[in-house]
């Protein structure tokens, strides 16, 4: 059986044929498009993110600790130069309305930083299962995360555990984390990601995933851009905004999607969406 095309959303509609991610995350709970931007579009990326980790560090609650010497920062959207080409990609717009519907909602801009030593985190997913999922074996949000390095097994790589988006027990700590006792199954089932300058990948954020441990020297940097369908509520633990100006000089078709107040000046963001499970790392 073929995976959901959103009801709302008919092919045509779509910038490009997105069936086989659609699939993907329906299975996996992960898809990926290779080399969607060139390096030269990372490497800028990576500035504008080093510069707000930097500005962020700077300030009480601009960077919440998600294990040890690995960090979380939201930004609003004029801090990266690449925002635009990010949101309006036609692989980004087609995998967003074909899974979410023609009205989904950009709702997050943010990075995570695995620093050097890092270290394993326990697995999880990132905010429970809403009832829509439970209930109809439905997508309701999605996560892309865009890498700003070329990822090397040293660097403590991304590592999700395929088709675990519908794992669903009591035994789960606040409903993202799965007991001890559960590690065999994702253990089996983990796939290491790496992922290069350019590429970008799409995934339900409850697929059972952790980060690895970093033995490099380097910082693994990743964009976040988290986008709800109109059902879910992800958007109520961050602080978008734009500035008039902003917002004025964006596409019309990008506008239709940012759900984020436009203001005069913007305030830097203090992190609300804490994970404690994740502060201490898989002790």
């Amino acid at each position: 059986m073929s995976a959901p095309l959103h009801p709302d959303t008919t092919p045509s509609a779509l910038d490009v044929d997105v069936t086989a991610d659609v699939e993907a995350l329906y299975s996996d709970g992960i898809t990926a498009r290779k080399g969607a931007f060139g390096v030269d579009w990372a490497d800028a990326l990576r500035a504008d993110v080093d510069r707000a980790f930097e500005e962020a560090l700077s300030r009480p609650g601009g960077a919440v600790g998600r294990g040890p010497n690995r960090y979380y920062v939201e930004i609003h959207p004029e801090q990266i130069r690449g925002f635009v080409e990010l949101v309006d990609h036609p692989w980004v717009r087609s995998v967003c309305a074909a899974v979410l519907g023609p009205d989904y909602r950009i709702v997050e801009i943010g990075f995570d930083v695995p620093l050097e030593g890092a270290v394993n985190q326990p697995w999880h997913r990132d905010f429970p299962m809403p009832e829509e999922t439970r209930r109809e074996r439905r997508l309701t949000s999605l996560a892309f995360n865009v890498t700003t390095v070329d990822t090397t097994e040293d660097m403590g790589p991304f590592e999700i555990a395929p088709g675990t988006q519908w794992d669903d027990s009591p035994e789960f700590d606040h409903g993202m984390f799965p007991p001890r006792a559960h590690y065999g199954r994702y253990e089996e089932r983990a796939v290491r990601k790496y992922p290069q300058r350019g590429d970008i990948s799409a995934r339900t954020a409850l697929t059972i995933h952790r980060g690895t441990t970093n033995r490099s020297r380097l910082s693994r940097p990743v964009l976040v851009l988290g986008v709800d369908g109109p059902e879910a509520s992800n958007g109520e633990r961050h602080d978008l905004a734009v500035t008039r100006g902003y917002w004025e000089r964006l596409p019309e078709r990008v506008r239709r999607h940012l759900d984020c107040p436009v203001v005069d000046e913007l305030v830097p963001v203090t992190q609300k969406h804490t994970i404690e499970g994740l502060v201490m790392g898989d002790a």
